[in-house]
């Protein structure tokens, strides 16, 4: 095992990984930008080390050099790259790995695969997996993608072929629509990730959105430790997940957990992954949209319910050991709801310092946090706050100690949230567990 491991992120997720690094009685090492200096994952650590001066991420949680400098100076054995930031970048990893030092993820051939997702999508089809119809090339300009879409059929998704997270996508339901979406998302493509490729596919309408978390062991096993469902997003931004999803019937979640082995034994995955798919509830069959080769920020609610530390299995893997459990039955059920600083209504980021920050405590919850009371948000990074995490023995019991649990969770100084969360907790569809992507544009609506 690595005696030290350097955690290349911030935040909640920094402080997440640090946890169990230290728990194994390894040295947790944080990189941290001057926006961040005062942030509870910096204290928490072992050692940390000022990377970049300015707050933009570009000169700092995304330099590279500066993030292996950090590394050489540490003398870290390991380099774990939470989410985002550096995490999916094949170069980032061949870096790590001709520096002689752990990379806690995936093979870099196995991302870089990934990363282009009209590769993966041919892959997954290759392998056995579902795909919505679309295309199987990069579609060249607007004209060739109004050709593709009346052979798809309407309405059709959008998608950058590089990218991930929901960012950048685009639904049109007609050609007059399709053509803006269609130059929209190829410009925010060549912005955002310099890539400005784009595909095609079916766009599934009352769909769900629902992941399955994999385990690529060493020894070259793939295990699917459950779905998660993702449903409830903003902007195609996920908000809340739950595990188990309550619009997967057993016999659906048989077949997606089958699946998702399968794609990660095509790849040759190692470590923890996901295989996010679109659901259609009505017909109960399932799409595979992309995988993610990293950890989720909603790992917890897997955790919860299994009982695993992922983070640990990460670091195990990685350093070519066995994983440290032997069953993963799932027992309950879990939800994951983000606790963002922003506009309840209308999603806008804010910022600012926050003046209380009073957490709920009781059985079966879990906080996630990323910042304290005293702490200032910046504009320079996302408005993720915490996770407020909760288990319970079923549904219903989950969603009871939710409501109260955000209901107990005061924060001052930033807008958060939270009455939009506990909006949600008292929704007819939501509670009732037969929502899909579209419960919150529809619940703005009114």
């Amino acid at each position: 095992m690595y005696e030290s491991v350097l955690v290349a992120n911030r935040g909640e997720i920094a402080s997440r990984i640090i946890h169990t690094v230290r728990s194994m009685g390894l040295k947790a090492i944080a990189v941290y930008s001057e926006a961040d200096a005062q942030l509870p994952f910096v204290a928490e650590a072992d050692e940390a080390i000022l990377i970049g001066g300015p707050a933009d991420p570009s000169r700092g949680y995304l330099d590279a050099e500066a993030v292996l400098e950090a590394a050489r100076r540490t003398n870290a054995r390991a380099v774990h790259p939470g989410y985002g930031f550096l995490s999916e970048s094949a170069a980032f990893a061949r870096r790590v790995a001709e520096r002689d030092l752990g990379w806690i993820g995936p093979p870099p051939l196995v991302i870089a695969r990934m990363a282009d997702k009209i590769n993966a999508r041919n892959l997954m089809k290759e392998a056995g997996v579902p795909v919505a119809p679309g295309v199987w090339e990069p579609v060249p300009d607007a004209a060739t993608a109004v050709e593709e879409a009346e052979r798809i059929g309407y309405p059709v998704m959008v998608k950058p072929a590089a990218g991930a997270g929901g960012v950048g996508l685009a639904a049109a339901y007609d050609e007059a629509a399709l053509r803006d979406a269609y130059e929209a998302v190829r410009a925010h493509a060549a912005r955002v990730f310099g890539d400005a490729d784009v595909l095609l596919e079916r766009y599934v309408e009352g769909a769900r959105h629902v992941e399955v978390q994999i385990l690529g062991l060493a020894d070259g096993t793939v295990l699917a430790l459950g779905e998660r469902d993702c449903s409830v997003q903003r902007r195609y931004q996920k908000v809340v997940e739950e595990t188990p999803s309550p619009g997967v019937s057993p016999a659906l979640r048989e077949r997606m957990l089958a699946a998702a082995v399968r794609a990660g034994e095509a790849v040759g995955y190692r470590g923890a992954g996901t295989v996010e798919c679109l659901v259609d509830p009505v017909a109960q069959e399932f799409y595979f949209l992309e995988m993610h080769t990293r950890l989720q920020v909603e790992h917890p609610v897997t955790e919860l319910v299994t009982g695993i530390d992922l983070v640990e299995q990460q670091l195990r893997i990685a350093a070519g050991e066995p994983v440290s459990f032997t069953a993963a039955a799932p027992r309950g059920h879990a939800v994951e709801l983000r606790v963002q600083a922003e506009d309840p209504l209308h999603f806008q980021p804010g910022g600012g310092e926050i003046k209380v920050w009073e957490e709920p405590v009781g059985d079966g919850i879990r906080i996630d946090a990323g910042y304290a009371e005293g702490n200032t948000v910046t504009p320079y990074y996302g408005p993720l706050l915490a996770k407020l995490c909760v288990h319970g023995d079923d549904r219903d019991h989950a969603l009871r100690r939710a409501r109260a649990a955000v209901a107990a969770f005061h924060i001052e100084g930033v807008r958060t949230n939270l009455p939009f969360l506990a909006e949600l907790l008292d929704h007819a569809e939501f509670t009732g567990g037969v929502y899909d992507t579209g419960i919150v544009p529809r619940m703005r609506a009114r």
